[in-house]
């Protein structure tokens, strides 16, 4: 029997301010960035220490690892990172090593996109020789996950409603995209077919049916929104509505409080860590909007129960 492996990928994170102009350069696979841009992203990742992404999704692997062990599979489970150590090459490489033959690989950004999941398949697929790879590219709508932000949701919310004494709304957000990427190849001709067919990109959609999935596990939810955020400072429109815009929206038609929840992250990062719990709450607060946030899902056992069962389900495709 061949021996299997699981791979996870994640975008990856540098340790230190200084390493952020190296990081972007990888982001941006090599395009040259505003001395401006290197330097707001620098100033973000010192009002929060650090980001904790490669750690958590690193516990993320082992708690896996431990849940596919008890299910009586017993496989090693590795991560790769896209634009950090442990990158991705050297990861599969090391699979090698190691005498994998197969692997189960799942991104863990559930929403399928080009400009994310479609890059991360791009980079096994550049390392893959060698290997029988089945490459998981999205599962926005797995019902664990729903579950999982749930669990986070719902206490939150709860909580929030008892201390201010009423119904509290919730925006779901989801990390934006360049509008070309979510348009059909025929219409963004010369860009780099990462795709595979002639539909569109499926991202918005599926981060839209994740919010919706959440927000039917909580039915205490008054009301709901959809906003995307944390676009970014390259060239062209990113896909909209803006957290910002919605939020003025909202303090317009008195919205006092809400809770913001990204859906399109498992994990603790700079656009959490910085975006939502500096940028927009003080955003909020200008506007005379009390914004809070659910814990993040991190190492939420229904989130590792959701990618276990996926690990098995592809661990098991490649052995047909």
């Amino acid at each position: 029997m061949a021996k299997q492996a699981v791979l996870l990928l994640a975008h990856g994170t540098p340790e230190t301010v200084e390493q952020i102009p190296e990081y972007l350069r990888n982001v941006v696979s090599g395009r040259p960035l505003p001395e401006a841009v290197v330097t707001e992203i620098q100033h973000r990742y010192s009002l929060i220490g650090r980001s904790p992404l490669t750690d958590i999704t690193m516990e993320q692997g082992r708690l896996v690892e431990a849940a596919l062990a008890a299910a009586g599979r017993p496989v090693r489970v590795y991560v790769g990172m896209r634009n950090w150590r442990p990158y991705i090459a050297d990861v599969m490489r090391q699979m090698k090593a190691d005498g994998v033959e197969e692997a189960a690989v799942i991104c863990m950004a559930p929403q399928n996109s080009r400009t994310s999941v479609g890059l991360y398949r791009r980079a096994v697929d550049a390392e893959s020789a060698g290997i029988k790879i089945d490459f998981t590219a999205g599962w926005a709508r797995h019902p664990l996950l729903a579950q999982a932000f749930a669990e986070r949701l719902r206490p939150a919310l709860k909580n929030f409603q008892e201390e201010v004494g009423e119904p509290v709304p919730v925006l779901f957000t989801a990390h934006s995209v360049p509008c070309r990427t979510i348009q059909t190849p025929a219409a963004s001709e010369g860009q780099p077919r990462l795709w595979p067919g002639s539909d569109a990109d499926p991202y918005a959609q599926d981060a839209k049916a994740t919010a919706m999935a959440v927000a039917a596990l909580a039915p205490e939810i008054p009301r709901w929104w959809f906003a995307f955020q944390s676009q970014g400072a390259s060239g062209g429109p990113w896909v909209g509505p803006t957290v910002e815009d919605t939020l003025a929206a909202l303090a317009q038609e008195g919205v006092k409080n809400i809770v913001l929840q990204p859906i399109g992250f498992l994990c603790d990062h700079v656009e959490i860590l910085y975006d939502v719990d500096h940028l927009f709450r003080e955003f909020a607060v200008q506007r005379g909007v009390r914004l809070e946030r659910p814990e993040s899902l991190n190492a939420s056992a229904t989130l590792v129960r959701a990618v276990a069962e996926l690990a098995e389900e592809a661990l098991a495709r490649l052995q047909n």
